[in-house]
């Protein structure tokens, strides 16, 4: 069978860069965590755990749609590095820099104006007041976010995770420190509440990129890669490459990304408890979605770097296997989530209406739990094959047409409450898993046929 075939040449490669990236982002994820669970403390709890909810998720759709855009490095320096070509790999940073820096102010317009857009959707009041400035302190990481990111799909496209895997885990003890501190007002600092989590955000976005900006230097010291030597003109063809490639991406992370916000929005209209229950049930999908993402992203860089060395056929191998791990993973989650709802919801809260609550929640993540690891493997492999354009449209009409709607429907008109979008919101996962992986066996077979 091709699969058996295919694990057997690609799955060892596959894990080894996987597993790195796995952590990385189950180290971005656990910061989300650490917040809730800390502001989950305060005497506020409910209105504490949705301000973060509300904040952060509305946030990083604005900051996703940046980060998308840097995307196109996944397809643009893997398959330079897979032809031996660094310095075209090094000019590709040196521009995602500038257009980072680019972005960066045009993003943070949303960000300042989100108190309107809290009152619009007609979010609890108790809500919005702690949500407003949470929101504002986490904008003044973003530029290290955006530096971050571009650094890291560098670093990862030629083979080199370990810093970091290294810059997440240590930013995590940084942020739980900072959350200790500035939430509660250790060793002299005031107590911030809510906002103080933001800080901690910030800061420890801040220590990533410049983790990242200081292994960059002392491995161009030690292996004299001349990095330095890289021109510093603005290369407005490879940034055109980089948008036409990133965009597409942008726009799928930021329609994911806005349906759970405009859910999370919505479902502050039932007020502190719903909210937080939402909440405990978005973290919990959101930390198991981290393994298949880390998946995805060696999927992008071991396509891409096939295909620029002129292997379709290990391109297809790479893909399957990706998407193979995607699933088993995913799987396995969604019967952790069946089997241990009230363990989980009490990480987080002590409060008993919120976890009786977080149940239903959790049975609806993991019903599409498989189909989630599905698409985000196809979604990678897909990037390093240079398609972006296919999740886009699968995401937006699977979310906004399809699911969304549904969801509005069963929790307003029908009563549902939180339940209710959580149900929609699974069948456009479900959908876009099927389309994908669909469409990625489409592409497998035309890479594997253009060797005949």
């Amino acid at each position: 069978m091709p699969l058996i075939s295919h694990l057997r040449e690609e799955l060892r490669p596959t894990v080894k860069l996987a597993v790195p990236l796995v952590l990385a982002e189950l180290g971005w994820m656990s910061m989300a965590i650490v917040d809730t669970m800390m502001v989950g403390r305060l005497p506020n709890s409910a209105a504490a755990i949705g301000a973060v909810a509300l904040g952060s998720n509305v946030f990083i759709t604005i900051a996703l749609f940046g980060l998308g855009i840097l995307l196109g490095l996944d397809t643009l320096v893997s398959q330079a590095f897979g032809a031996g070509k660094r310095e075209d790999c090094h000019r590709s940073l040196v521009n995602s820099i500038y257009l980072s820096i680019a972005l960066t102010p045009l993003l943070l317009i949303p960000v300042w104006m989100l108190g309107y857009f809290y009152k619009g959707v007609g979010a609890d009041p108790r809500i919005i007041e702690l949500a407003v400035p949470y929101t504002k302190a986490l904008g003044v990481g973003l530029l290290p976010l955006l530096l971050y990111f571009a650094l890291r799909r560098c670093l990862q496209a030629m083979n080199m995770v370990r810093p970091i895997v290294f810059a997440l885990i240590t930013a995590n003890i940084v942020n739980a420190l900072g959350n200790y501190v500035l939430i509660y007002g250790k060793w002299g600092f005031p107590n911030m509440g809510t906002v103080g989590s933001g800080w901690s955000t910030a800061i420890a976005r801040a220590y990533m990129a410049l983790v990242l900006v200081v292994y960059l230097l002392w491995y161009d010291r030690k292996h004299r890669t001349e990095l330095l030597k890289t021109p510093i003109d603005i290369d407005f063809p490879r940034l055109k490459r980089l948008i036409t490639l990133g965009l597409p991406a942008a726009l799928q992370f930021t329609l994911e990304s806005a349906v759970f916000a405009l859910a999370t929005a919505l479902i502050a209209r039932l007020g502190p408890v719903p909210l937080a229950t939402h909440q405990i049930a978005l973290n919990t999908i959101a930390l198991t979605y981290m393994v298949p993402l880390g998946i995805s992203s060696a999927a992008a860089v071991r396509v891409g770097q096939a295909i620029g060395r002129k292997d379709p056929r290990g391109a297809a191998a790479a893909g399957d296997t990706a998407i193979f791990l995607g699933a088993v993973f995913m799987t396995l989650a969604g019967i952790a989530m069946l089997a241990f709802p009230n363990w989980i919801s009490r990480i987080y809260t002590p409060d008993q209406a919120i976890i009786r609550a977080t149940v239903a929640l959790l049975a609806a993540g993991a019903a599409f739990q498989l189909f989630d690891g599905i698409q985000t493997a196809a979604t990678g492999a897909l990037r390093g094959a240079g398609n972006t354009r296919t999740p886009m449209f699968c995401h937006f009409t699977a979310y906004w047409i399809i699911g969304l709607p549904l969801g509005a429907w069963l929790t307003f008109r029908r009563g549902m409450g939180a339940l209710g979008l959580w149900l929609g919101l699974s069948l456009a996962l479900i959908l876009i898993g099927i389309v994908l992986l669909i469409v990625w066996r489409k592409t497998a077979n035309k890479l594997v046929e253009s060797l005949r």
